[in-house]
C-alpha cells in the first residue's frame, strides 16, 4: 500500500507562486510514478503533470507547460511541484496520485 499526503497549498494573487509537495509512505514509493490532478469547481479532473519513479520521464498539461515543474526526492519519498506565474484558472484542489492511491488535496486559489 501507499500513502499519499499533500500540503503547499493558499492563497495567491495572480502572477505568484506556490510549490506543493507530495510525502508518500509505505512500500517502497520510490517505486511509483506519481502525478498531480487538479479538480476545479464544477470541472472534470485534470492531470497536471507526472513523473515516472526514476524521474527520467515527465508530462505536463498543455495548460501548465512553461509555468510547473516537478521533481522528486527520492531520499524524502516526496514529489514537489513547483507552479510559478499562477492564473486565477489554475484554482483547484490539488491532488497527488499513484495507480489507485490518492491523497486528500489542497487547494490552491489564485485571486486578487
Amino acid at each position: 500500500q501507499l500513502q499519499l499526503v499533500e500540503s503547499g497549498g493558499g492563497s495567491v494573487l495572480p502572477g505568484g507562486s506556490l510549490r506543493l509537495s507530495c510525502v508518500a509512505s509505505g512500500i517502497s514509493p520510490e517505486r511509483y510514478d506519481i502525478s498531480w490532478i487538479r479538480q476545479a469547481p464544477g470541472e472534470e479532473r485534470e492531470r497536471v503533470s507526472c513523473l515516472s519513479s526514476s524521474g527520467g520521464s515527465r508530462f505536463f498539461a498543455d495548460a501548465v507547460k512553461g509555468r510547473f515543474t516537478i521533481s522528486r526526492d527520492n531520499a524524502k519519498n516526496t514529489v514537489y511541484l513547483q507552479m510559478n506565474n499562477l492564473k486565477p484558472e489554475d484554482t483547484a484542489v490539488y491532488y497527488c496520485n499513484s495507480r489507485t492511491y490518492w491523497g486528500k488535496g489542497t487547494l490552491v486559489t489564485v485571486s486578487t
